[in-house]
């Protein structure tokens, strides 16, 4: 299987997993020194515990995963790191309001032993 492909499946399981609202699969896909860029956050944020701390909040706040929808995807693979960008369609519910978001994502993902696991993440609007 070429890197390329390996690195899109990883990517891919990420999405099902934040589509699907299982948590511990989603930080799975995410290597613990993982940092996160989002439009709608102040600051970045720079581990997978401190995202999943958030993660935690917004759940208790009301806050889920309805569905993701993935498109546009392109990746280009340079040794054991890969740029991985995709438009993405996201369903949320947040208290009782639910939204439809159409975002921007950029996701390094990095080869940790015989996985690739996202190392950064960029989330942006589209506007336009």
């Amino acid at each position: 299987m070429s890197r390329e492909t390996e690195v899109l499946e990883a990517a891919a399981a990420l999405v099902a997993a934040f589509a699907s609202n299982d948590t511990a699969r989603y930080f799975d896909c995410f290597s613990p020194d993982a940092s996160f860029v989002f439009h709608t956050l102040a600051k970045p944020l720079n581990s997978r515990a401190e995202y999943e701390t958030l993660w935690q909040q917004w759940q208790i706040d009301g806050f889920a995963v309805l569905g993701c929808e993935s498109s546009n995807a392109w990746v280009n693979v340079q040794d054991d790191a890969a740029i991985f960008v995709h438009d993405v369609a996201t369903h949320v519910r947040i208290g009782t309001e639910e939204l439809r978001l159409k975002e921007r994502e950029t996701i390094v993902f990095r080869r940790e032993g015989e996985r690739w696991l996202a190392w950064h993440e960029h989330l942006s609007e589209v506007t336009g």
